[in-house]
C-alpha cells in the first residue's frame, strides 16, 4: 500500500485553508487502493492560526496530521519544510494550494495516473472560480483559464497547485531553490531540473482542483503584473539551467515580444478590452524576460490574495 503525505503550505488564508481542508476531508479512492494519507501544513505565518484549524477538524482517514511553522518569510522555505516534516516512508507528496479546494477524486486520479503511465510526476487542472463578480472583458479574455491536455500527454513542466511527486526525486535532485523565496519560480526550476535529470511528467486531465479567485486579482494590473513576473522567473530558471546561447535566445524573443505588442495594440483596440490586454501581455511577458536576464526580480509573493 502507497504512503502519501499531501502537503499544504499556507499564509494568512484561514478561509481558504478551512475550504481546503474540508475537501481533503472529502477524498474518495475508486481507481487504485486507498492509500495511506498524511497530513502536513506548513503555516507561514508565526500566528498559529493555521494549527488551530487543523485541530479544530477532525480527519479520520489520515494516519498523522503535522501543522508546522516556518518563521522564514517565503515560500521555498515553507515547500521545503512541508517535504523535510513528511514521514521517511513517504512513497510520493501530493502539492495542493490553501486557496483552492480539491475534487473529491482529486488524489484517486493523480495515483491512477502515474499507475498507469509509470510517472514520477503527475500534474493536473486548475479550475478558476471567482470570489466576485467577473468583468465581461476577463470572461471574453480567459486570462484565468489554463491549459488542459490528454491523460498521459508527457510534458516538461508541472504546476506545484496541483502535483503528485515520486519522493524520491527529491533525494537525488534537492528541494526548491530558495533564491526563489519570494518571487515565485521555484517550481518551474524544479521542474526544470526534474526534466532534465530525464524523469517522466504526465499530465491527468481528471484530476481537478478549484481555485478561488479573489478580487484582488481581477484586474489588468495583477494580470500584467503576472505576466512580467512569469517572464521575468523563467529566464532566471533559463540563466542557472541552460547554456548562455540559450539564455541569449530567448532574452531575443524577449525584444521581439515587446515589439510584437505594442505594435499590435493600435489594431486590435477597436476589437475591444481583452484584445488590448492580450497585447500588454505580451509586451509584459517580454519585459520581464529582459528584466530577467538582467537580474532583476519581480517579488510578488510580498503580497498575499485572498483570505
Amino acid at each position: 500500500m502507497k504512503k502519501i503525505a499531501i502537503c499544504v503550505i499556507t499564509y494568512k488564508r484561514p478561509e481558504g485553508l478551512s475550504n481546503l481542508l474540508a475537501s481533503l476531508n472529502q477524498l474518495s479512492f475508486n481507481k487504485v487502493p486507498r492509500p495511506i494519507l498524511e497530513l502536513v501544513v506548513v503555516d507561514n505565518d508565526t500566528s498559529g492560526n493555521a494549527a488551530q484549524l487543523c485541530k479544530a477538524i477532525d480527519f479520520p482517514d489520515y494516519a498523522a496530521i503535522k501543522c508546522v511553522t516556518e518563521e522564514r518569510r517565503g515560500i521555498s522555505y515553507a515547500r521545503n519544510t512541508a517535504i523535510a516534516s513528511t514521514s521517511a516512508d513517504v512513497d510520493f507528496i501530493a502539492f495542493i494550494d490553501d486557496d483552492e479546494i480539491a475534487d473529491p477524486a482529486w488524489l484517486d486520479e493523480l495515483l491512477h495516473a502515474e499507475k498507469v503511465h509509470d510517472a514520477d510526476v503527475v500534474t493536473g487542472c486548475v479550475l478558476s472560480h471567482f470570489t466576485d463578480e467577473m468583468p465581461d472583458w476577463i470572461r471574453r479574455g480567459a486570462f484565468f483559464d489554463r491549459e488542459r491536455y490528454v491523460t498521459g500527454q508527457p510534458l516538461t513542466w508541472a504546476r506545484t497547485g496541483n502535483v503528485l511527486i515520486r519522493k524520491s526525486i527529491f533525494d537525488f535532485l534537492g528541494m526548491f531553490d530558495e533564491r526563489f523565496s519570494l518571487s515565485g519560480g521555484e517550481d518551474t526550476h524544479f521542474f526544470m531540473r526534474v526534466n532534465l535529470a530525464g524523469y517522466k511528467i504526465v499530465w491527468s486531465d481528471e484530476s481537478v482542483v478549484s481555485e478561488l479567485v479573489p478580487a484582488t486579482r481581477i484586474n489588468a494590473q495583477w494580470i500584467l503584473k503576472r505576466a512580467f513576473r512569469t517572464g521575468s522567473n523563467f529566464i532566471l530558471c533559463c540563466k542557472d539551467l541552460y547554456s548562455p546561447l540559450e539564455a541569449g535566445i530567448w532574452t531575443i524573443r524577449g525584444f521581439i515580444r515587446i515589439s510584437k505588442g505594442l505594435l499590435t495594440i493600435p489594431f486590435v483596440a477597436i476589437l475591444g478590452r481583452h484584445r488590448i490586454i492580450y497585447a500588454l501581455q505580451t509586451v509584459f511577458n517580454g519585459a520581464g524576460i529582459v528584466s530577467g536576464m538582467l537580474g532583476i526580480k519581480y517579488e510578488e509573493y510580498r503580497k498575499t490574495h485572498g483570505c
